[in-house]
């Protein structure tokens, strides 16, 4: 298995956006030093009561620089809201300067609020996110000028005065499960993944056939296959539960309407019929269960435990999930940061050596 710190850089309660970053480089150096295999970032805009992180490109540049070996990248950069040529001039700089540890995850983003203010059509999103890959390849494959003519972009007559160090471009990553994606994916030799938000039941059956398909375009080395979710390491089992619980419980409240909108349980209640009204059963009781504590610690919604627990939880639900990489939410809440860099050290003392040899599929 591989092993990533993935954060949405939530706000922290007494933390400035300045103080949030600086202690995000800190998780990311401890990271870099328990050989960890990778760190991402999400890209998310206009919701400061849910994430800090609106740049990635930042993210990666900072984040690189600050390690050695880890890999570090946007899990990811949101496409349509960016001008393709900018966008793989940026990609190109970042994989030099961080001498190609740079992973490049596209999104074709999941919440209408960050498209109105870019006037960009939320509905049409899917298309230029597919698209951009045609364009990186080509932008980085040849040596002169390049023109680009697709549905989404036009370019004329561009030459990049950097390429990037990995040839012919960083390893791509494209988080998701609808089968047409996960199908150009395989085709293409992109990883993939998804959150907790999808059961592991369903994500089985769809990753499946997502490998199958992957061997059946030639590929020799296995995809990345990821899954997302809070992670909580203490001592024991009775310290992790007793300190995040409660805490991992409102850990993706930002998926909820904003504060301003209503209480915590009030928003909660809002949710839970949406999400009746609009995915299927399973997907739908998931959902509603993401701020049950009991539900949480019962069906491994969020990994919570000593290291030898969260080493037989990520056995079992990997293969049950039918994932290789594991992309482990550490900053949640408000958990000190004291509880914060004890839960990152102890997995990467004890879990990663554990299970960086373990293949799930």
């Amino acid at each position: 298995m591989k092993f990533a710190h993935f954060s949405h850089v939530w706000a922290k309660p007494g933390l400035t956006s300045a103080d949030r970053y600086k202690q995000l480089w800190r998780e990311i150096e401890l990271c870099d030093q328990l050989k960890f295999n990778y760190a991402f970032c999400v890209e998310h805009h206009f919701r400061p009561d849910e994430s800090l992180m609106s740049s990635p490109t930042i993210f990666a540049t900072g984040a690189g620089l600050k390690t050695k070996n880890i890999r570090v990248g946007p899990m990811g950069y949101i496409v349509p809201l960016y001008n393709p040529l900018r966008l793989v001039e940026e990609i190109a700089i970042i994989d030099q300067m961080l001498e190609g540890r740079l992973e490049l995850g596209l999104v074709p983003g999941v919440n209408p609020i960050y498209f109105e203010p870019f006037n960009i059509k939320y509905d049409e999103r899917k298309s230029p996110t597919i698209e951009f890959v045609d364009y990186l390849k080509t932008a980085f494959s040849v040596t002169e000028k390049f023109d680009f003519n697709g549905n989404n972009f036009v370019t004329k007559n561009a030459k990049l005065a950097v390429k990037p160090t990995q040839i012919p471009h960083p390893p791509l990553w494209i988080q998701s499960r609808d089968s047409e994606t996960l199908d150009f994916c395989a085709k293409n030799g992109i990883n993939t993944g998804y959150f907790l938000v999808y059961p592991r039941d369903l994500a089985f059956l769809k990753y499946k056939e997502f490998l199958s398909k992957w061997i059946s375009y030639g590929w020799r080395d296995k995809p990345n296959i990821a899954y997302s979710t809070v992670v909580y390491v203490d001592e024991t089992d009775k310290k992790a539960i007793d300190n995040a619980l409660i805490r991992a419980s409102k850990a993706y409240e930002g998926i909820l309407e904003p504060p301003e909108n209503g209480t915590f349980e009030e928003r909660v209640l809002r949710f839970e019929k949406r999400v009746n009204a609009s995915k299927d059963e399973k997907t739908a009781t998931l959902m509603k269960n993401m701020f049950n504590p009991k539900y949480i610690l019962e069906n491994d919604l969020m990994l919570i435990g000593s290291p030898e627990t969260i080493i037989k939880k990520l056995k079992k639900i990997s293969t049950s999930g039918h994932f290789n990489t594991f992309f482990g939410e550490f900053n949640f809440s408000d958990l000190p940061e004291e509880d914060l860099m004890r839960s990152i050290s102890l997995f990467g003392e004890y879990v990663i050596p554990e299970l960086k040899n373990f293949d799930p599929f």
